[in-house]
Order: C-alpha cells, then sequence, then structure tokens
C-alpha cells in the first residue's frame, strides 16, 4: 500500500478506541445543539425529524476505527458488524444504500453501500462531529436516503476566519484488546482572510481477541470441522487492519462569503474474517470544493455551493492473487439557496448533481461496469405559528442506470427513474422546554447496480450474489412521534416510528449453492417483497445533584455533576407477503450509565444489554443476548496556553462473548473480549 504520510506518525494519534469497544459517554446529548445538516440550522430540539449528534467528549469516547461502531450505541442505530475493520451504520433496521453517509455535506463516493465488507472510505478519527438523522431523509439528499442520512463534519475547508497563525492537537493510544497503535495530528491557522487545515493519522492492529471461539457453538454443532483441522480460539483469525490518511485545505473568507479547497487522500488494508486467506486493499484521493455568499441578492439570505470529486479503487487479495477489484471515480455536486421570509415562509430550494462510474471486475467479478447519474431538484420550507411550527418540503430525482456491455454479464442494459419524495412535520411546545414532534414523509429509491445487475462470486463475502434487472422502486411511508424535555432535573427524548414499504428490495439466502472449482458459495438472491418496521428509541437522563437547562455534564461552569443516563430501542420487521421476520434484524438493546464530572476530572460505568433475538428469518439461526460491563476515567491538565487530557478505559470487563444479530458474521466473528485503552491529547 503506497504510503500517503511522508513521516511516521506512530507516536501521535487521536482518540481511538479498540476494535468492538463500546465504552461509556460521560455526558448526555443537549438538546439545544445546532444541527448542521438542519436547512435552516435548526437545533435538536426544534427539528421535526428524529436527529443525534455526537460531538466532543462524547465522540472522544465512543470513537472506534470504524464508522459503524463508532454509532451502534446510539439508539436505533446498529452496525453491520463484518469483523473489527469493516462496519456501516445500521439505522433503524436499513443498512447499504438506505443509508447515505456523507462527509460535510458530500457523498462519500466509495464503496461502503455496495457490500457489507467494503470498508467506509475515511476514518472516524477525522472528523469532530457525526449527526445522524433517523428514518427518510430523502428531501435533501436524495432518495437513496430513505433509511437516513450520517453526515460526519470536519474542518478541512475552514469557513471562518482563524485568528491565530497555528493551533492544533496531537493524540495518542493504545489498547491491549488487539494491540492497537495509531497516532492523529490536526494542524491549522490563519493570516486575515486566508485560512488553512492540515490533519493526518495512522492506525495498525493485530488480530482481534475474542472471549472463546470464534465460531458460535450453533455453527460449531451443525458445521464440524474436517479432521486435522483445529478451531480458532482466543482470537479472530484475519481480523488485522492498517490504515493511513492525509488531507490538507484553504479558503479565503471575507465579509459577506468564502470558497475553498481541500485534496485528502486514504490507504487501508485489512483482513476479511469470512475467508482466511482474503486481504482487502483500498485507496481513496478525493477532492472538495465548498463555498458561500451572505445576502448576495435581494430577498435571497444565503447561497451555498459544493463539490466532491473522488477516484476510488480496491481489489479483494486470494493471498498474493487479485481476486475482484472494484473502482468508483464520480462526483457530488449542489447549489443551496437559502430566501428570506417572504410572508410565513422561510426556507431553502436548489439543485443536485451527481454520477457514479462503478465496475466490479476481474477473475471473479460480479458486476458490470455501471455508470449512474442523478439530477435534482429540492425545495424546504418552514412556517411558525407559535407555539406550533411546520416544516415541509418535495424532491424530485431523475435517475439513469446503464450497464455496458460485458461477455460475461452479456448485452447493455439501461434503466431510468422518476422519484418524488414529500414530508410534512409539526413541533409543537406547549410549555418552555417541553416539546412534541410529528413527522410523515413518502419516499421513493430506484434500485441499485448491484441491485440490478449483479451476477457472480463475491470474495471476500463468500455467496454468489444475483442481481435482478427488473427491479421497480422502492416506495415507503414513514410516521415519526417524538416527546422532548430539555430542562429540570430530568431530560431527554422518546421516538416512535412506523415504516411501510411497498417493492421493498432485500437481499435473500435462496437456500441453493454454487460449486466454483470445488469452492461451495451460498446463493443470495436481490428480490422485492412488501414490509413494514415499528420500534422506538428512548435516551433519558436523570441529573441527581443540580437541575438543568442544558445536560448538567455539559456545563462547565457546574464543579460537580452526576447523571444517570438510560438508553433503549426496539426495532421490530417483517416480509408482509410471508409473514415471516426479515433478516439481520436488532433485538432490544438497553444501557444504563453513572456518569460523573468534577471540575477537570470525569469518570463514568455502564453497563449494556442485548436480547436474544429469536425472531429469525429462512436460513438463520437465533443469536444469544449478552450484557457488557464498561468504565472509563478522564483528565484535562492546562500546562501554561496548552491542555493535556489523559483518558483509561476498561472495555467488556467481564470478558462476554457477544455476537451481533445485525452482522452477516455473527456464528464466526464475535465482538471483543476484555480490554484496556490509554491515550493522551496534547491541545494548543
Amino acid at each position: 500500500m503506497k504510503n500517503i504520510l511522508s513521516i511516521s506518525i506512530a507516536s501521535v494519534i487521536a482518540h481511538g478506541l479498540a476494535l468492538a469497544e463500546k465504552p461509556a459517554d460521560p455526558a448526555p446529548m443537549p438538546l439545544d445543539e445546532t444541527i448542521i445538516s438542519a436547512p435552516l440550522a435548526r437545533t435538536l430540539f426544534e427539528q421535526a425529524q428524529p436527529v443525534f449528534i455526537l460531538k466532543g467528549d462524547r465522540l472522544l469516547l465512543a470513537l472506534q476505527p470504524t464508522l459503524g461502531e463508532t454509532l451502534s450505541r446510539t439508539p436505533g442505530v446498529r452496525s453491520t458488524y463484518y469483523g473489527p475493520a469493516a462496519s456501516r451504520p445500521i439505522i433503524r433496521g436499513q443498512d447499504g444504500d438506505r443509508i447515505r453517509i456523507l462527509q460535510n455535506g458530500s457523498n462519500t463516493i466509495d464503496a461502503s453501500a455496495a457490500s457489507v465488507d467494503h470498508a467506509v472510505s475515511f476514518d472516524p478519527v477525522s472528523v469532530t462531529s457525526i449527526e445522524v438523522v433517523r428514518g427518510p431523509a430523502t428531501l435533501l439528499y436524495g432518495p437513496n436516503a430513505i433509511g437516513g442520512v450520517v453526515n460526519t463534519i470536519d474542518g478541512r475547508i475552514p469557513q471562518e476566519r482563524i485568528a491565530v497563525p497555528v493551533r492544533g492537537s496531537i493524540s495518542t493510544n493504545y489498547s491491549s484488546v488487539n494491540a492497537e497503535r495509531g497516532g492523529a495530528f490536526t494542524l491549522e491557522g490563519g493570516v486575515g482572510g486566508f485560512a488553512w487545515h492540515l490533519e493526518g493519522y495512522k492506525r495498525a492492529t493485530d488480530d482481534l481477541q475474542i472471549p472463546g471461539f470464534a465460531r458460535s457453538e450453533q455453527r460449531r454443532l451443525a458445521m464440524p470441522l474436517e479432521e486435522g483441522q483445529t478451531e480458532a480460539h482466543g482470537v479472530l483469525p484475519n481480523s488485522n487492519m492498517r490504515n493511513e490518511g492525509l488531507s490538507g485545505g484553504a479558503s479565503y473568507i471575507w465579509d459577506s462569503g468564502f470558497f475553498g479547497l481541500a485534496f485528502s487522500g486514504f490507504n487501508t488494508n485489512y483482513g476479511s474474517p469470512a475467508e482466511p486467506s482474503v486481504t482487502i486493499d483500498l485507496e481513496q484521493r478525493r477532492w472538495d470544493f465548498r463555498g458561500g455568499f451572505t445576502n448576495p441578492f435581494a430577498h435571497i439570505k444565503a447561497i451555498k455551493y459544493s463539490l466532491a470529486v473522488s477516484d476510488y479503487k480496491h481489489t479483494e487479495f486470494e493471498g498474493a492473487t487479485p481476486g475482484t477489484t472494484f473502482k468508483n471515480r464520480g462526483y457530488d455536486g449542489r447549489i443551496d439557496v437559502t430566501h428570506e421570509k417572504l410572508g410565513p415562509f422561510e426556507g431553502t430550494f436548489g439543485f443536485q448533481t451527481q454520477r457514479s462510474d462503478f465496475s466490479a471486475l476481474g477473475a471473479e467479478g460480479f458486476l458490470p461496469r455501471t455508470e449512474t447519474l442523478t439530477n435534482s431538484l429540492f425545495v424546504f420550507e418552514e412556517v411558525a405559528l407559535d407555539p406550533v411550527r411546520l416544516q415541509f418540503g418535495l424532491r424530485y430525482d431523475h435517475i439513469t442506470a446503464n450497464a455496458e456491455e460485458d461477455a460475461r454479464f452479456g448485452p447493455a442494459r439501461n434503466r431510468t427513474f422518476d422519484s418524488v419524495s414529500a414530508s410534512i412535520g409539526a413541533i409543537y411546545t406547549p410549555v418552555e422546554g417541553y416539546a412534541i414532534a410529528l413527522n410523515g414523509a413518502f419516499s421513493q429509491r430506484a434500485p441499485t447496480y448491484q441491485e440490478l445487475y449483479a451476477n457472480g462470486p463475491h470474495v471476500a463475502t463468500g455467496t454468489f450474489e444475483i442481481g435482478n434487472d427488473m427491479l421497480e422502486q422502492e416506495r415507503c411511508l414513514n410516521l415519526d412521534l417524538s416527546f422532548r424535555k430539555k430542562t429540570g432535573r430530568v431530560t431527554g427524548a422518546l421516538t416512535f416510528f412506523y415504516n411501510r414499504y411497498t417493492d421493498y428490495v432485500g437481499q435473500f439466502a435462496t437456500g441453493a449453492t454454487r460449486d466454483l472449482e470445488g469452492e461451495v458459495l451460498p446463493e443470495y438472491a436481490f428480490r422485492a417483497t412488501d414490509a413494514e418496521f415499528y420500534g422506538g428509541e428512548a435516551e433519558v437522563t436523570f441529573h441527581l445533584l443540580d437541575p438543568a437547562t442544558e445536560p448538567a455534564t455539559s456545563n462547565p461552569d457546574k464543579r460537580h455533576a452526576l447523571d444517570l443516563e438510560l438508553k433503549a430501542d426496539y426495532l421490530r420487521a417483517t416480509d408482509l407477503k410471508t409473514g415471516r421476520p426479515l433478516p439481520r434484524i436488532s433485538p432490544i438493546h438497553a444501557s444504563a450509565a453513572l456518569n460523573y464530572r468534577c471540575d477537570r476530572l470525569s469518570a463514568g460505568i455502564e453497563g449494556q444489554f442485548s436480547g436474544r433475538q429469536n425472531r429469525t428469518a429462512d436460513f438463520e439461526t437465533p443469536t444469544d443476548s449478552y450484557v457488557l460491563l464498561n468504565a472509563n476515567v478522564s483528565y484535562r491538565l492546562p500546562i501554561g496556553r496548552t491542555e493535556m487530557t489523559f483518558y483509561a478505559k476498561g472495555v467488556n470487563l467481564t470478558n462476554q462473548e457477544a455476537r451481533e444479530h445485525t452482522s452477516f458474521l455473527k456464528d464466526i466473528a464475535p465482538l471483543g473480549g476484555r480490554g484496556v485503552v490509554c491515550g493522551m491529547k496534547l491541545t494548543f
């Protein structure tokens, strides 16, 4: 793998956590946080749709090497967990292409949505904030966001003047559960209207230590090893990883606007626990352009524009032999125009264009080269009728998916889709500090190139995938009801949701197998059905020492704070045509954390519970429940104009075997065992 860092940064890292760790948060989430992803920069309290923000110390303690595991403790969010090196978020049972992952509002333009073994093309250590929109977010981000949006935010393109020539941070950590070593740095500064930003990171791990056998008891009984083979015990084979990244950006900022650009590079090499000899070598090079104007014309409050251009490639190796090479070259550009109040209406309208040139070719390729082009128009409006705020919007997308002629995959095939999405929401504030939010949405999603055109073996997942080029658009009706409270001794939110899908596209085991040169692969086919998803999420904090106008532990003026934080989520999903449960649906989850802060010292202890999942789809096995115990402590030490933060964490302290029902690899890849993480961060 090419080295994109010219110097070693092995002694500097940021915030990394060991693989499969799930440490306790230090503080509840403030409901007054402003949502960057919101079209009118509303707070969590003011948004009709449920949104979760992870930043600051909460992000520091939640960080993992993958985005899916970093967010896996968020109510309503789970992880695909394809081993410790590759995972994407699952939101309310939706994953893959239905969840749009963004970098500063622009598509990642990688291959992570195409398969669960594909890593997201950045390390979470590089972000400063993560916003999760639970439920359909198609109005602003397109038909692919029918299940939700994860927007990661960093400072690679400064949008405000920086008053000092240089500032930044350096940090390092080590984890015992996989011998993780890594480092990161951030530097930025400014002179006059010019501002710049530079950051880099590097991470390396050994194979993950696990509490017992890699294969579950069910798998060991159903599929005994051949004579002479030995069960993996204590270590998850082929679960090591190496990654590194470097990005830099610069902006010119004036009183009424800014323009900036940035370049980033990401490399990673990691093993696939599904296949002991398979490794994935991945690289991405990306340019971002971003700018905006304030009050450029009469009745126009702001104009924002952005363009991301990416060149992505990864190769799946069997030993030293390359198998399938995935490539994705594309762009994502958009313009957002925010108008001043026109009567009672305040809102945003805009245009977005996206292109993806994707292929999965090689000796064992399973996709023809496919070009997907999407052009979109959208509008979002808000009306304030105190004590009620109404939010509604509309979006139109024109999508073409063209597969090239190929000797293996047949003649050229072209599909065109026109998608319409709409939503209406209301936030009612009966008294100060309380809110009730109701949101309804209709969304459409066009099938992806993989769902349409796949036909062949996928080496890293050990499956034979079959697409269906006759699939139609998914249609979804969604309803969300939330109750929120941000003052007093109890704060938090309760949310209930219902989703009804027509022509829901899923990847289902057929029960058949394919014999490829002596290797037997299970067959998975994409097909459409009707489905419903419903459930709820809760995040409630009891402020045990003082009532809060905002969460007590987020207020630096309070010398002592003690909070009891309770979280839970529940999901039920059914195939309405068969009456059977849908596959890989998360069981009930709950956690309780006690967090204390006194001046520069903070500490917490947490218990996590995941229920047994007995509602299984065809060819799927039940998953046992588990309970994990975690703890953390940190101390901030000012030294002149700098500050040192030291922290330590204990994860899975009882060394409990834990398997995620949402993972394709649940029967061969458990979460990590008992581990200790220690780290340091210097801010200057």
